[in-house]
């Protein structure tokens, strides 16, 4: 049993849907949701930074071990730090191609027509770089972090499903390494690049590869006892 000591009675703030409610919201979810699409063409359109303050404090709720919280969000709007980016993010881009990647990955790449040119990272008005923190420091003590890549991978779904609700496309861009983000950004080493985040609207012609909407069937992806 849980001791009781460190926890508190709060009325939540559960509504009491009726079994259709709840099966009509969950399709309408589902309805929604499948509708995102990894953008890699954005329009030069301005975004409202509350949205974008919105979306972090939502991923900011996310469950995560032992309520330590183990992430850092940098939200990028300026045009130098986005080029800094895209040029460190394309050498390290360029190297994949040409020497680290292994024929087997490269092939799975190919449908997507994917190459180490990132102009993305410029075009879109924001970037979202997740930090995961291995440890936090508190007034010169380390703090050792729990569930650390779980909770910033909860975090970074529940983000990216607000981004979509909120009528935003995003791209997850992940080049590897990514210590250069932390160079750029000014962050400690305690800190280890997650995803980077490239966030705007979508342009209207953005294409996208035949086989996006070629989700797995439940049957698939689930099994039930």
């Amino acid at each position: 049993m849980h001791k009781t000591k460190n926890y508190i009675a709060e009325e939540l703030n559960f509504s009491n849907q009726t079994i259709k409610e709840m099966k009509d919201n969950s399709q309408n979810f589902y309805n929604k949701i499948k509708e995102r699409r990894s953008v890699r063409e954005f329009e030069n359109k301005k975004i409202n930074l509350d949205i974008i303050k919105n979306a972090v404090l939502a991923a900011g709720s996310a469950p995560n071990g032992a309520n330590l919280q183990p992430w850092h969000f940098v939200i990028i709007k300026n045009k130098e730090i986005k080029k800094k980016i895209r040029i460190a993010a394309e050498k390290e881009e360029s190297d994949f191609y040409k020497y680290k990647a292994p024929k087997e990955w490269l092939d799975a790449l190919s449908p997507l027509g994917t190459d180490e040119n990132k102009s993305f990272i410029e075009n879109a008005p924001y970037l979202i770089a997740i930090f995961e923190k291995k440890y936090s420091i508190s007034k010169n003590k380390k703090i050792k972090n729990y569930y650390v890549k779980e909770s910033v991978g909860i975090a970074t779904g529940i983000l990216i499903t607000c981004l979509h609700f909120s009528g935003l496309a995003m791209l997850t861009h992940t080049p590897s390494p990514m210590t250069f983000l932390n160079k750029i950004l000014k962050r400690p080493n305690n800190e280890k690049p997650f995803v980077l985040l490239i966030v705007g609207h979508p342009k209207v012609d953005a294409k996208f590869p035949k086989f996006a909407k070629q989700k797995k069937k439940f049957e698939e992806i689930t099994s039930i006892f």
